[in-house]
């Protein structure tokens, strides 16, 4: 495999366009394709699906717990509903009816988590989804998808439409530059590889996927071989990939725009706990660990560590530790 690589001045966009682009192509293919919106056509990137489909369209208005009722129900009628709302509030304020109405049920419900992480920047905490992914991983039966790029975002709506399951995707808006290689798949529970590396194994996911494959460039640098996983599922967790990380690299790190209680990390970080001790290697994890003060999306991952320098740091130290 040739060493990926981002380039610093690569251009970058928002997810939520390659979401908006593939679920109007959809539609125009499957009459069954529906959306399901709280008053968020905008910000959902819903607005050229209302022009194009006006009668499958329902808002629901601000009031997130009938959102996920009502997407429940469409799909108990034989449709695909794809329930769109800004993933704190889907998240938070529908949790119990994503718990019965979609996970317990089994109903091929498409959750769709806009602007995630700390997307909305200044409007802090009560608008950042930081907890979303780790009480959603709580839930069985529920797949989580977290696409690093605009080709894999378009890849996760179309695999819900081809494979409906209850499903939650996690569509970015935080721009970012392309890292899927063209041609590769999108495949239910397994990491992707993006580069190889015998010296440690960082795991990013989502907008930090990007950020990870520059940390691998900076330990290049220094003679360091960097293994480069997107987590772009999960649920379910490829616990493969983790396996092998702690069996072929020295130490794992992982990435996350989001909260380290029940996210990523602790996922990886469970599984290792779980080998043989003599297979087991230092764990280290970049997250959140408490509210994030006012800023920008930018200035808050640099504040929280989530950078390249900070991604290699950490990499440093644990192999300095193992």
């Amino acid at each position: 495999m040739t060493a990926l690589s981002v380039a610093t001045d690569a251009p970058v966009y928002d997810n939520r366009s390659a979401f908006a682009e593939t679920l109007i192509e959809l539609a125009e293919r499957d009459p069954r394709i529906v959306a399901v919106c709280n008053d968020s056509v905008g910000s959902s990137s819903l607005t050229g699906f209302k022009a194009r489909f006006a009668d499958r369209l329902i808002n629901v208005g601000i009031a997130e717990q009938n959102l996920v009722g009502v997407g429940a129900g469409l799909a108990n009628a034989g449709l695909i509903p794809y329930v769109c709302a800004a993933s704190p509030f889907l998240t938070g304020r529908a949790l119990e009816q994503i718990k019965a109405d979609v996970a317990y049920s089994g109903h091929n419900v498409i959750l769709c988590g806009m602007s995630p992480g700390m997307a909305y920047g200044e409007l802090g905490p009560t608008h950042h989804s930081v907890e979303d992914l780790s009480w959603l991983r709580a839930l069985p039966g529920l797949d989580l998808i977290v696409p690093a790029d605009r080709r894999q975002t378009a890849a996760a709506v179309r695999q819900a439409a081809e494979h409906p399951r209850p499903t939650f995707i996690r569509v970015g808006r935080f721009p970012v530059p392309d890292v899927t290689p063209a041609g590769s798949a999108l495949e239910r529970g397994r990491f992707q590889r993006l580069r190889e590396g015998a010296d440690v194994t960082l795991i990013g996911i989502g907008t930090l996927v990007s950020r990870t494959l520059a940390a691998a460039d900076l330990l290049a640098a220094d003679g360091v071989s960097a293994r480069v996983l997107n987590a772009a599922y999960l649920a379910p967790l490829d616990v493969a990939a983790i396996e092998h990380a702690a069996g072929e690299t020295r130490a794992i790190v992982t990435a996350e725009e989001g909260n380290l209680a029940g996210g990523l990390g602790a996922a990886v970080a469970a599984e290792v706990v779980r080998l043989d001790r003599r297979r087991r290697v230092p764990v280290r994890m970049l997250g959140l660990r408490e509210f994030a003060p006012t800023g920008s999306t930018a200035f808050l991952l640099d504040h929280f560590g989530l950078t390249a320098s900070g991604l290699a740091a950490a990499a440093r130290e644990a192999l300095d530790h193992d």
